[in-house]
Parts: structure tokens; C-alpha cells; sequence
């Protein structure tokens, strides 16, 4: 596979820059390296921020909380750091992390360290798509399903993973604090979204399980080797992880995927590279994992619906920190429609009662 297609950093976004002396002697002190420093950026992410330090002969990926956020659990830089450390024993499918700062005044916020994974990211508009046959998507969302699979399946115990959340409960805490997250960041009225919420509400299920789960899984959020695209290398962004039912992480997953097969108009969307020939549709990928899992999913729909919901509100807390000038990303400022977008696939799936076929 040509190298060109590894996943690479950019220059720096205007107003997310670091303090490049601060953080220079940061490692100096720290972990005793030292040299010309360099610093991008990973572009894509729309939450934690992500950079690329060169410094000597090491490279270093570096995450701090996305500036004017103030979503403690959802940007809380050392229980990120922590999940990961404990993770890296049981499951080698994550980066090592180096270490773990809280002093603000290097760089403005907390953040980490972590070894940097070579590999290729697969996104909705990434050049290598258009040399991917079906065959290997086929084989790829394979592995993607067996991968989500064997990540609800880490022992939470041996990990000491079980400390950072609880399964009583954990369905209704879902559906209760996402639409309080939805009005304390509604920036516009969405009547597609408001009668989402009402549905939600009423039709909440028992946990199926507990396990810890990713809350993020999707293909931007996995590195593949670049000599075999079908083969994950390591799963990033674990910044919404936690303990939970791991269907409900399969709705989340599930609201990022677009089939083939849909419409334009829900292909605009476009959130990732699930649409390629050779990717199970949505009632396949369910299938799928269940066949693996040997879960039992009754009401898929409101799985689906809560993921489309849940993207909704993220989307919505994105766009109101853009609207309230918290920061000036000008790829924030047309989010307002895919809320709405959101919205209107999430009510087409309650009224028919399906995940495919919607429009």
C-alpha cells in the first residue's frame, strides 16, 4: 500500500496553537527529551484537540480538551489517560500513554502524552477509498464487528475498569442526561429532535449486559496497518468510554453508519467510510454482532434512534460553542443542518420501525 495514505498531520489550526516553549521544557524536565521541536495537528477530530510533537528523534501525540469546552466527563484529559493505562495490558489495540500533565500553565489546559500510532484512518472523503475494492471493505468490517466485539468482551474486573462507571441504571442516565445536554446547548428548535427525546424517554429497555464501551466506534476512530488495510492496528478517541450496556454502543456506531444503498440525501451526512461497496448495511451489521456476541437485541430501533440522538446533541454542543465564538473552526458554522438531518432520520426509523429503507 503506498505510504502516501498514512494518516498525516497539518499545520495548525488559527487560535490552536501551543505554547511551544512551555511545553519544550515540559519535556525537558518531564521525560528528559530535548531537541528542535515541531508541532501540528491532526485536523479531523471535532472534540479533543489532537497534535503531533517531532521533537529529536521521538514524535509524540499530544491531547488536550478542544478550547471553550466545559463538559468535565467528556474532556476530562486524566480519566482518558487512565482508561488507556489500564487498558494497554488486556487489549493491544490502543496507544501506550507516556504520562499525564494537570498543570495548566504549560499549555492551558490539562493534557497527555501518548506514543504515536503509524497507520492509515479511514474517513469520508480519504483519497485511498477510491482503491479499495469490496472485497477488502468486506473483510475490513469484518474485523471492524469482531473488533467491537472482543473490546465489550475485556475482562472489566481484571482491568480494574469496572471503577470507572456502573451498570444499574445506565440506560435511563443515557437518555436522561443527553437531552439535558440538548437543552443546555440548543442554540435552535429542532421539532424533529424534541419529539426524539419524548420517544427515547418512554421507551427505555433494561441493560442486556455490562461492559465497557467505547461510546466513539467508528472507522475514523481506528488505525489500519498500511500494508493490510483489513487489519486494525489500535482504536483512538476513548475520551466518551465507560462502563455500560454494549448496545447501547452499538446504537452510537450505528448512527454514524451510512449503507451503500441509502438516499443522497442521508449520504450527505457522509460521517465516515461505511458507505463503500463491500460494508454490511445496518440491519446486517446487527445481525452480525449478534451472531458474535450471542446478545440478544430486541427494539433495534431505539438503539439506532439513540445513537442518531446522542450525534445530534454532540453536533449541537459544537455548534453552540462556534455560535457563542469559543472557537472559530470554520468547519462548525453550516452544523446547524446536520442536526436537523439528524433529527428527521431518527423519526423516519420510530415511524417505520427499521433501520434501512428509510427514505
Amino acid at each position: 500500500m503506498n505510504k502516501t495514505f498514512a494518516d498525516k498531520s497539518v499545520d495548525i489550526r488559527r487560535g490552536e496553537e501551543l505554547n511551544i516553549e512551555n511545553l519544550k521544557k515540559y519535556l525537558l524536565d518531564t521525560l528528559e527529551i530535548s531537541g528542535e521541536i515541531n508541532i501540528s495537528q491532526f485536523p479531523n477530530g471535532f472534540s479533543n484537540l489532537t497534535y503531533l510533537i517531532k521533537i529529536g528523534k521521538e514524535e509524540l501525540v499530544l491531547r488536550r480538551p478542544p478550547y471553550g469546552a466545559k463538559i468535565k466527563s467528556g474532556h476530562d484529559m486524566s480519566r482518558e489517560y487512565n482508561i488507556l493505562a489500564k487498558l494497554y495490558p488486556l487489549y493491544s489495540k490502543v496507544p501506550k500513554v507516556i504520562c499525564f500533565c494537570s498543570d495548566e500553565s504549560i499549555i492551558g489546559s490539562p493534557f497527555y502524552l501518548m506514543e504515536r500510532i503509524n497507520g492509515v484512518i479511514l474517513r469520508a472523503n480519504s483519497p485511498i477509498n477510491k482503491s479499495l475494492d469490496p472485497a477488502t471493505i468486506k473483510k475490513l468490517s469484518n474485523n471492524f464487528i469482531d473488533n467491537f466485539v472482543e473490546l465489550h468482551s475485556i475482562d472489566i474486573k481484571k482491568s480494574k475498569l469496572d471503577e470507572i462507571g456502573f451498570i444499574n441504571g445506565y440506560n435511563e442516565r443515557q437518555i436522561k442526561g443527553w437531552i439535558s445536554r440538548y437543552k443546555k446547548s440548543k442554540v435552535e428548535e429542532y421539532d424533529n429532535l424534541e419529539k426524539s427525546a419524548k420517544w427515547l424517554l418512554n421507551n427505555i429497555p433494561k441493560e442486556s449486559s455490562s461492559s465497557l464501551i467505547h461510546n466513539d466506534y467508528k472507522y475514523d476512530n481506528i488505525v489500519l496497518d498500511i500494508n493490510n488495510i483489513s487489519k486494525i492496528i489500535s482504536v483512538l478517541d476513548w475520551e466518551m468510554s465507560t462502563i455500560g450496556d454494549p448496545l447501547m454502543d452499538l446504537g452510537t456506531t450505528l448512527g454514524y453508519w451510512t449503507n451503500h444503498n441509502d438516499t443522497d440525501f442521508m449520504k450527505k451526512l457522509n460521517f465516515n467510510s461505511s458507505s463503500l461497496p463491500g460494508n454490511p448495511t445496518r440491519d446486517d451489521f446487527v445481525n452480525q454482532y449478534a451472531l458474535k456476541s450471542k446478545i440478544e437485541i430486541n427494539n433495534i430501533t431505539f438503539y439506532y434512534v439513540y445513537g442518531l440522538f446522542k450525534i445530534a446533541v454532540i453536533v449541537q454542543q459544537i455548534y453552540f460553542r462556534y455560535k457563542k465564538g469559543l472557537t472559530k473552526d470554520d468547519r462548525f458554522k453550516e452544523l446547524n443542518l446536520w442536526i436537523e438531518d439528524l433529527a428527521l432520520i431518527a423519526n423516519q426509523s420510530i415511524n417505520k420501525k427499521k433501520l434501512d429503507n428509510l427514505f
